[in-house]
């Protein structure tokens, strides 16, 4: 297929945090809110003046700064975020939100405020106590948390608007991106789709680290670039699977897949489609804040809710995923010494095969994976047993 028109700029946003569109954003006196946890509201930090960006480290090489400071058994991630914030690489952040969601990110924020790593003289940071259940006390504890924490030191330093008005207006623009995602997802489901893995974890990572309002326009014209795409004539991919598990910004792990003809219908890891791109439904019975904080906290998949129906729930979630994307498996992914992935991975892969009888595999890696041949051997050999299995299965029913 043609590249698409856009790709390649997509692609240059990605390469560093201070990104063209952040830099014009920051140009029209716009104030940067940097993130890294679904538990922080990513649609209330655009509001008013504010946009938010989600904190990546492009072009990571080595991390012995941060492995001094913070030891070699913290996750790639944390210890990159810390590294390019140690080579200036975040000057341009006005705030930082964060939450106890990952101690190992605790400490990246709080390095951040010891060692004056962000040359910004307003530059402010603030830190929620994530509830670990859903009920009702649990939303007004983490609304509390929130309007405390984020939304009234964003007010006092820089006259950020969090009005209810405000907040519906965000949650406007955020929801016609979601629903932009919404089509391109559909478009996933297409035995012989027109948008490739590579070409949508570009365009999904791109959504996260880039002003919505600025990157809206590239968004809409690629979208219907795509209805009128034609694929390629022949069906290439041998196998179709769901992708679950931790952070993961580095796209060269989808190209991993589609180099061995392994097509990724859904993306259910942090910072990916499901369930940061859903429709945020309000009514005017409510105020919009508790309603999009209680959206957020309902929604959430990650493994730090230790409950027995949340770890039911998000095993349900992958499977929904595998069933409504036709998936023959799951590729469960976790970024090393990522402590709730770490279990997760292991559990699930073990549960999602035998109780759930989906095939599934477990894989750790770097928080750069580009060049890994041990992973690019795994998935080759996983797409093999895939088609094996679809084979017996044919044989059988013959």
């Amino acid at each position: 297929m043609k590249d698409l028109k856009h790709i390649h700029f997509f692609e240059q946003l990605l390469e560093q945090a201070d990104n063209k569109l952040v830099r014009q954003a920051k140009e029209e006196g716009k104030v940067a809110v940097g993130y890294t946890c679904y538990y922080v509201p990513e649609a209330l930090l655009n509001c008013g003046n504010a946009f938010s960006i989600r904190l990546s480290a492009p072009n990571t090489g080595s991390l012995d700064i941060s492995q001094y400071y913070m030891t070699s058994f913290i996750c790639g991630y944390a210890r990159a975020l810390f590294e390019r914030a140690f080579e200036g690489g975040y000057n341009f952040l006005d705030f930082y939100a964060s939450s106890d969601t990952c101690q190992q990110m605790v400490r990246v924020v709080e390095n951040l405020h010891e060692l004056n790593l962000v040359d910004n003289p307003k530059f402010g940071y603030g830190i929620i106590d994530a509830p670990m259940k859903v009920a009702p006390h649990t939303v007004r504890l983490y609304t509390e948390q929130i309007k405390l924490r984020f939304l009234n030191p964003l007010t006092e330093k820089y006259g950020i608007d969090f009005s209810d008005k405000a907040i519906r207006e965000a949650i406007k623009l955020h929801n016609e991106m979601c629903g932009i995602f919404d089509e391109l997802c559909e478009l996933r489901k297409a035995d012989n789709p027109v948008i490739t893995p590579r070409e949508f974890h570009i365009i999904s990572i791109a959504s996260y680290v880039c002003p919505t309002y600025l990157l809206l326009p590239y968004l809409r014209e690629t979208l219907e670039e795509l209805k009128n795409r034609q694929p390629d004539p022949t069906n290439k991919w041998r196998a179709r699977v769901v992708v679950v598990g931790s952070e993961l910004d580095d796209y060269a792990f989808s190209e991993i897949l589609e180099n061995n003809r392994c097509y990724v219908v859904a993306d259910r890891y942090c910072f990916g489609t499901f369930p940061g791109r859903q429709v945020i439904e309000l009514n005017d019975d409510e105020d919009a804040l508790t309603q999009v904080c209680r959206s957020y906290l309902e929604s959430n998949q990650c493994p730090r809710f230790m409950s027995e129906e949340k770890i039911n729930e998000r095993r349900e979630y992958a499977k929904m995923l595998a069933e409504k994307y036709n998936a023959d498996g799951i590729i469960y992914e976790q970024a090393k010494f990522c402590d709730f992935w770490g279990y997760e991975r292991m559990l699930n892969t073990q549960i999602m095969r035998e109780e759930y009888g989906i095939p599934t595999i477990g894989v750790d890696r770097e928080y750069v994976v580009r060049g890994s041949g041990q992973l690019g051997t795994r998935v080759q050999a996983f797409v093999e047993s895939l088609e094996i299995k679809k084979i017996q299965e044919g044989g059988e029913k013959k």
